[in-house]
């Protein structure tokens, strides 16, 4: 069976909920933080919407047919923020983040980071209420945009959490689909975490046998990209190919990146 599909997805929900676990979105991860986590085991899925809002809308709707929440980071580039499915998937039930990449997008100038920061925050928060960030990977550039609260203090603006650095990943197993793959250390150039976890997941299925074997921890990220996960036969082989070409891009530019 092909990975990335709804159809994978929807049986990786299944196979949480069967386990027990209880899903829960960023802003009320942080409430509950403060005062008291459940007892039961936890999933905290994560959205980063890079591209394809579309999918995003397809992924929040089985997720609330099913009935769980998630929290869904939107960029704020043209093909990616639209009101009107940002507005359809917080009406579902759903967190609403802000995926920055500001620094990035600005070559490293900082003042200017912080003012495109200010305005496509506010931009959101038209729509939707904003307490969660975080930061876009932006492979192509030198600039990591996580770099800007060095200078800068994300919590002076009403922001709750930035999960690199809010969530102790030691804590909490991290898996990203970065790449669309879920072995993706030598693609992934910054959507990563210091962690004392070590597993190696290569298939959905994959995570799903070692949940039912009761060897994953009781508290859980799992960071998908809803433009890797296709509805179609065809829709799936397109992404393949967009994604083949994508990540052989991107070991090129980590082999330099190391070299220098």
């Amino acid at each position: 069976m092909n990975d990335f599909t709804l159809k994978s997805y929807e049986t990786l929900i299944h196979a949480l909920k069967s386990e027990h676990y209880k899903f829960l979105t960023l802003e009320e991860y942080f409430k509950l933080s403060v005062s008291k986590l459940p007892d039961r085991p936890f999933i905290l899925m994560r959205h980063d919407v890079d591209r394809k809002p579309q999918n995003a809308l397809r992924m929040a709707k089985l997720e609330h047919e099913v009935g769980v929440k998630s929290t869904y980071y939107f960029r704020t580039i043209p093909k990616t923020f639209k009101s009107d499915i940002i507005k359809e998937i917080a009406e579902l039930g759903h967190e609403i983040g802000y995926h920055y990449e500001n620094l990035a997008e600005t070559n490293g100038n900082y003042e200017l980071a912080i003012k495109d920061f200010e305005k496509n925050l506010a931009e959101l928060r038209e729509i939707v209420p904003i307490k969660n960030i975080a930061m876009h990977g932006s492979p192509m550039r030198k600039w990591d945009s996580r770099d800007l609260w060095k200078k800068y203090n994300y919590k002076d603006y009403g922001i709750t959490s930035e999960p690199y650095f809010d969530i102790d990943f030691d804590k909490v197993l991290y898996i990203t689909d970065a790449g669309r793959s879920w072995d993706n250390k030598k693609i992934n150039k910054r959507d990563k975490v210091n962690s004392k976890f070590d597993f190696n997941f290569k298939h959905t299925t994959d995570i799903i046998e070692t949940l039912v074997q009761n060897k994953l921890p009781e508290q859980i990220m799992i960071n998908i990209h809803p433009e890797h996960w296709a509805s179609s036969q065809s829709e799936w082989c397109k992404i393949w190919i967009v994604r083949k070409v994508k990540n052989n891009i991107k070991k090129i530019i980590l082999r330099k990146a190391k070299r220098n």
